[in-house]
């Protein structure tokens, strides 16, 4: 009973290096080899594609209105509002920086 050295999903996996270690001490690896390489498949599903009847009504409700904001904040704004346009400034009846003796220096 060995242990797990390399563990590989897309890729290949390492090895446990005992090979260049018995080529090293100048024996062959082929007649002490301890080291072993096993392979497993796993069978996927093939029914993973999910329709629109799948999602119940409070979810389909969500990612409506979800999307609808998030593709909203990309639409181009032709002019950009003036917040206080219809609003005209207060008249000032006194000078307030002389009233309140406040200047910038």
């Amino acid at each position: 009973m060995g242990r797990v050295m390399d563990v590989s999903f897309f890729a290949h996996a390492d090895d446990c290096g005992m090979e260049e270690a018995m080529k090293a001490m100048g024996t062959d690896a082929g007649e002490n080899h301890c080291c072993d390489d096993e392979t497993f498949t796993v069978k996927g599903q093939d029914d993973l594609k999910l329709s629109w009847n799948d999602l119940e009504l409070e979810h389909q409700t969500f990612l409506v209105a979800f999307a609808q904001s998030y593709l909203d904040l990309f639409i181009p704004v032709a002019e950009l509002p003036v917040p206080h346009e219809k609003y005209p400034p207060p008249i000032l009846v006194k000078d307030i920086q002389v009233l309140d003796q406040v200047f910038l220096i």
